[in-house]
């Protein structure tokens, strides 16, 4: 437990574990892991690029009050970024559920190659893990609510993209340092523990991948290149040669 609590909460630290997770990501040893999440990303996001480009715009323009149409141009874009942040972060969690499976192989696969060791995965009841996961989901869906509401408060709502951003930062952390956790053997209780002790970390972690994901093409890859830089991130060791 020491060696996952003492880690750099710099977030340079971070995006070396990024550049670290793309360069592995072409490991031979990892492509058994690879290609069904990217399938499942390829439909999701495809799914929410489409409803995006036909409900998106009209959606922003009725948000918008009438008596801050003169700011329409500036106001515009950055209801735009919030919607598509929201839009990927949703994807992205229904992604993730469906590719835990493989993120799980992935994280413990990605271990053995910066250790050099065997790395044997907990025995736990799938009760708890399933529980585990409906919590995780029930902690982002509690909070999702209340900041969506005040996108329709007047005024309220101009601030509401800087509350949703944060939020979505800390989610996709928690979201994605979920795998090398619970294959050390800890549950969603224990995983927000330790992402507390790191916030800025995670954070950062978290804001970095979800601009990865609100890009298109580059959000297919992003997954699971954020699975293999949260091992390291976790694990800390040096760049495999």
């Amino acid at each position: 437990m020491k060696s996952l609590i003492e880690k750099n909460n710099n977030p340079v630290y971070v995006v070396s574990c990024l550049v670290q997770g793309v360069k592995l990501l072409s490991r031979r040893e990892l492509r058994p892991y690879l290609w069904a999440p990217l399938l499942i990303n390829l439909v999701l996001y495809s799914i929410a690029l489409l409803l995006g480009y036909f409900y998106l715009s009209d959606l922003i323009v009725q948000l918008i009050p009438g008596w801050l149409s003169w700011l329409e141009w500036l106001i515009w874009p950055i209801f735009f970024i919030s919607f598509s942040v929201i839009g990927f972060f949703t994807f992205t969690v229904l992604a993730n559920i469906l590719a835990s499976p493989f993120y799980s192989q992935l994280s413990a696969k990605t271990r053995e190659l910066i250790s050099g060791q065997k790395n044997t995965l907990p025995e736990q009841p799938v009760g708890q893990v399933i529980m585990s996961e409906i919590k995780r989901v029930g902690y982002l869906v509690s909070r999702m609510i209340p900041l969506l509401i005040l996108f329709v408060i007047p005024v309220v709502n101009l601030i509401a993209p800087l509350f949703w951003a944060l939020f979505g930062a800390w989610g996709m952390g928690l979201e994605f340092m979920a795998y090398p956790l619970e294959n050390q053997g800890l549950l969603f209780k224990q995983q927000k523990e330790q992402a507390k002790t790191r916030r800025l970390g995670v954070l950062s972690f978290g804001g970095l991948t979800l601009l990865g994901l609100s890009i298109p093409v580059l959000n297919l890859i992003v997954a699971p290149v954020a699975v293999i830089a949260a091992t390291i991130y976790l694990y800390g060791a040096d760049e495999p040669g």
